[in-house]
């Protein structure tokens, strides 16, 4: 089991920044990828940005270049820095990790976090 507590949301203004931050229950080096989902009303959850255990990245083409994911070893913890943000990045933001081993695997989430972007 892996626990992942949230923490950053909040509201901003457009244009605004803000940091999202996950911290793990284990160490972040047994776990093979962990990432960010968010979901907005009335739409489904989607993959903001990921980052696996070897450092490899992937971002939603929407956020590319905005947002930025990044990982604290020695705190166990995932970040999300978010600049630039628009309306549409409203939704409440999941963290996520992937544990993988020889018999299938699991994943596990976050409480969720609102972010909220408005005027």
């Amino acid at each position: 089991q892996v626990q992942l507590v949230e923490s950053g949301g909040g509201l901003v203004q457009p244009g605004g920044s803000l940091r999202l931050s996950c911290a793990a229950s284990r160490s972040i080096f047994s776990i093979n990828a962990m990432g960010w989902y968010r979901q907005a009303p009335g739409k489904e959850r989607e993959l903001v940005a990921a980052i696996t255990s070897g450092s490899s990245i992937n971002y939603a083409d929407s956020v590319k270049g905005r947002f930025t994911i990044s990982r604290d070893n020695a705190k166990n913890t995932v970040y999300l820095q978010m600049i630039s943000l628009k309306p549409e990045d409203t939704a409440v933001y999941y963290c996520y990790a992937l544990v993988v081993h020889g018999l299938g695997k699991r994943d596990y989430w976050g409480q969720g976090s609102q972010v909220t972007v408005s005027s």
